[in-house]
């Protein structure tokens, strides 16, 4: 900055002379905050005083404060450089001493090279202890998952639909088929042995969106985007059962299921099966998408959940509505019926699900639960006297129809949970997840293991439903997804419960 006048040059002149002692810095910065290197009888004002500057003078005043503050930084940092290059001669002159030589020219580069092998060594060795110590939790904690390759086996791939499978089912009756419903506008039935598509019904106008089938007679309920519910009966005949696959042995030229087009299928394709394309019944009274249909105990009526926040009660024989169930917020997503009451839960995007009591012909009771924080996707009876609830908040929620002011257990997850299933005989939740992964948990929320997910096998992308047949041994559970495909697999549930 350019100085005018005597005594402010000398002022100013003696402000500069404590830097002229040490080396120049590409950084010319003034010293004046100083009162001890400031000459006496000269203040601030008097410094400034002359100097050619457009600035006011609190604002200089402010700024020589704080250079004269970076300055004294400056310096401290150099007083403890020296200290520490006093440090490391020391450091040199003791391992010189000790007979340790130093690599390189540079006795300084050494001594530090040495002194940080030393402390990564010390480092290297407390992050081994720690890991091994924190993986040996984790695998002790996660123990029926390392051997779910074990407890649960993939038994076959349901190929053959053209887009996602939003629901699937098992029939009640002999012969006992898989039913898948699909966004393509289609239900399939197959064969659980051989993986073969045996029948296809194509009535539906839009997505259909559930599938259940009767308890006694031959005759499925399918739910759908064109707002109606369907009907309909099927004849099927079961192939000849083949000898199982060696999945464990590596498959080297098989085709990698993840590698596969999107409009690839494997096995019989739906258009070269028996198709029925006319139901027995249709249930026309939602004025929007059906999202869920079930058959109440007896098969007698059925009840569907629409997007038109009702859910409606019908009369299998004559097709008429019974009942609306009215009082949800917002879309219902799912209904369920118990298999021994007739009793109805319904759930719906309002956060809540509703519990509706038919036993009573006169009285017909509601009650509202309030257990979720986000979208719940679905509620399902069990054979004793539980509801578990899932719910896009990452938690499932187990409840007891005697007290449901609170839920008896809660599992957390990491993802969102789409249409879950619990088996008859041992009570095991079955849980579907956008992240595509299934688990595997008991009543009182203890994780019994998670199914195998590779390239080779699992689902590719969210998992949308599971559904259980504990007829056979070991027991099925049957999982379906966006990624066009069902799978079963073979879950050793002895094994599983006697490793929790």
């Amino acid at each position: 900055m350019p100085v005018e006048g005597g005594s402010s040059s000398g002022s100013a002149s003696a402000a500069r002379h404590p830097k002229q002692k040490r080396k120049a810095h590409s950084l010319s910065i003034r010293r004046t905050n100083s009162t001890e290197e400031r000459p006496a009888g000269i203040q601030r004002g008097d410094m400034l005083e002359g100097q050619d500057s457009k600035l006011p003078l609190s604002l200089r005043t402010n700024l020589l404060d704080l250079f004269g503050q970076i300055e004294r930084e400056f310096e401290n940092l150099y007083i403890e450089n020296l200290e520490l290059r006093r440090e490391i001669d020391s450091l040199n002159e003791r391992l010189t001493g000790d007979g340790q030589t130093v690599e390189g020219g540079d006795p300084t580069k050494g001594a530090l090279k040495t002194k940080a092998s030393h402390s990564t060594s010390q480092l290297s060795q407390k992050l081994k202890t720690t890991y091994k110590a924190s993986t040996s939790k984790i695998v002790s904690s996660f123990k029926a998952t390392t051997g779910s390759r074990a407890l649960c086996q993939l038994l076959k791939e349901y190929m053959g639909h053209r887009d996602g499978i939003w629901d699937l089912s098992v029939t009640r009756t002999q012969p006992v088929v898989l039913g898948t419903a699909s966004a393509d506008h289609s239900a399939l039935l197959w064969s659980i042995e051989t993986g073969k598509c045996l029948l296809r019904y194509a009535g539906h106008a839009g997505s259909v969106n559930s599938i259940k089938f009767h308890p006694t007679e031959q005759m499925a309920l399918t739910a759908s985007g064109d707002q109606t519910a369907h009907i309909w009966r099927y004849m099927v005949q079961l192939p000849a059962p083949q000898p199982p696959p060696d999945v464990s042995a590596p498959c080297d030229d098989d085709q990698d299921s993840s590698d596969r087009e999107e409009g690839e299928v494997d096995g019989e394709g739906p258009c070269e099966v028996p198709t029925v394309r006319v139901p027995t019944a249709t249930l026309k009274s939602h004025q929007g998408v059906v999202i869920a249909a079930d058959w109440l105990v007896g098969g007698r009526q059925v009840v569907t959940a629409s997007w038109d926040r009702a859910a409606n009660l019908y009369e299998v024989e004559t097709s008429e509505l019974v009942h609306a169930l009215t009082g949800h917020d917002q879309e219902l997503t799912h209904c369920c019926t118990h298999p021994t009451q007739r009793l109805v839960v319904t759930s719906s995007r309002d956060t809540t699900f509703r519990l509706w009591d038919f036993r009573d012909p006169s009285i017909h009771s509601v009650n509202v639960f309030q257990g979720h924080t986000d979208t719940v996707t679905s509620a399902v009876f069990t054979v004793g006297d539980n509801v578990v609830s899932g719910s896009d908040d990452r938690t499932v929620k187990v409840w007891d129809l005697k007290n449901m002011r609170s839920p008896i257990a809660t599992i957390r997850t990491d993802s969102a949970v789409n249409r879950i299933s619990v088996s008859a005989n041992q009570r095991i939740i079955a849980l579907p997840h956008d992240n595509r992964q299934v688990r595997l948990f008991d009543m009182s929320g203890v994780r019994l293991a998670r199914l195998p997910r590779s390239n080779r096998m699992g689902h590719r992308r969210m998992v949308c439903c599971t559904a259980w047949n504990e007829e056979n041994q070991p027991c099925n559970l049957f999982t379906c997804g966006f990624d066009r495909q069902a799978i079963g697999w073979n879950i050793n549930i002895p094994a599983l419960l006697q490793e929790k």
